[in-house]
């Protein structure tokens, strides 16, 4: 069974876009890829959040991701 990508675009500019279905993609990331066009990440500032991305694998309960944009340092924190 394949596992199957729902990708909620939260982009403010986007409200009230249905959410899109990705069935072919490897991980959330590469499905909010093939969704949207956009190249996401893992963490992030709640200001750059861009998508959720939700699957289930077979027999274990939904997940959700959240992605956000990456910045110019790759979402990078400094330390101090």
């Amino acid at each position: 069974m394949l596992t199957s990508y729902t990708v909620v675009d939260l982009r403010p500019n986007d409200v009230g876009v249905a959410p899109e279905v990705v069935t072919d993609a490897h991980s959330p990331e590469d499905a909010a890829t093939r969704a949207l066009g956009l190249d996401l990440v893992r963490s992030g500032r709640m200001a750059d959040l861009h998508a959720k991305v939700y699957f289930q694998y077979p027999d274990k309960p939904l997940n959700l991701v959240r992605l956000y944009a990456r910045t110019a340092d790759g979402n990078r924190r400094a330390r101090i």
